[in-house]
């Protein structure tokens, strides 16, 4: 009905990585750091499909795809790094709005800037800052892979591809939650809503993942024992538990981000560790079942 293969599911992850960096990134208040993380981190995943296609059988449509999707990622990564004395608008705004706060409270004037400090700050202004629609080409390039990658799937084609597609969307989401979560220990300044709109993208894209996984022949089938999942239907139960588990868990996260310490920040964090592992369960192991 339709085959899992190590290469879609890495191109899947890395279109959908970065898709979710753009769309966290595009604020300009995260800081460069977080970028450099998740290109670098798609990047080698779009270069793992291209080695796992070459060797477990290949798509051409996908192969280059994967390595368009790498070549996007490292360009934007260089060109981030080239252009970081420019910094990001939004983090550098909040910073200096912070200060003078903090000013008005204590009637403590902002130190005045050494020459060094000068010197730099002059740099940075005639540095053009990065431009972060570059992460989203390489969301963009991976599309034609993925639909490539579903077509050559079995099965219906069109479900094969929306199962793909929304896929690569729901395992790029939970997992940039997951790492935006800890990049706040390392800017704790950072505003809690980029947090709370990851989040909220994945309870819009929970029932999504669902409804393409029942489309026929779908989950349902495998409830029903229809299709028989080598287990006597505990693969169908544990997707089923998985589902169940993961809407669950976005909720609490929610829940959790409300409060106002911030330890409710850490909480979330790990709450979404556990929303990676039941996710997965909710994408590979029906594609596994459906194989």
């Amino acid at each position: 009905m339709i085959r899992l293969d190590a290469a879609t599911v890495l191109l899947q992850w890395a279109s959908g990585g970065m898709l979710f960096c753009w769309f966290t990134t595009r604020r300009r208040e995260v800081g460069l750091g977080y970028g450099w993380l998740l290109r670098g981190t798609f990047g080698l995943m779009a270069i793992g499909a291209v080695v796992a296609g070459s060797r477990y059988g290949s798509v051409p449509v996908r192969e280059v795809s994967s390595l368009a999707v790498a070549a996007a990622c490292i360009a934007g990564l260089v060109s981030s790094v080239v252009r970081r004395r420019a910094g990001v608008s939004g983090q550098i705004a909040a910073h200096d709005r912070r200060s003078e706060e903090i000013a008005a409270m204590t009637g403590i004037e902002r130190s005045v800037r050494s020459v060094g400090d000068t010197d730099r700050a002059d740099a940075a202004s005639r540095t053009v800052e990065f431009d972060p629609r570059w992460d989203l080409v390489a969301a963009v390039l991976g599309v034609a892979g993925l639909v490539a990658a579903g077509m050559d799937a079995g099965g219906n084609d069109a479900v094969a591809v929306a199962r793909t597609l929304v896929g690569a969307a729901f395992l790029g989401a939970i997992t940039d939650a997951m790492l935006l979560g800890h990049w706040y220990l390392v800017q704790p300044g950072l505003p809690r809503r980029l947090l709370n709109e990851l989040v909220r993208v994945l309870g819009f894209l929970w029932p999504l993942e669902v409804a393409v996984m029942l489309l026929p022949t779908g989950m349902i089938s495998v409830l029903r024992g229809t299709v028989d999942d080598g287990w006597n239907g505990t693969l169908g139960w544990m997707w089923l538990a998985c589902s169940v588990a993961t809407i669950a868990l976005v909720i609490v996260t929610q829940l959790a981000l409300r409060e106002r310490y911030y330890s409710a920040v850490m909480a979330a964090t790990g709450l979404l560790y556990l929303a990676i592992l039941t996710s997965f369960g909710m994408d590979l192991v029906a594609r596994a079942v459906l194989s």
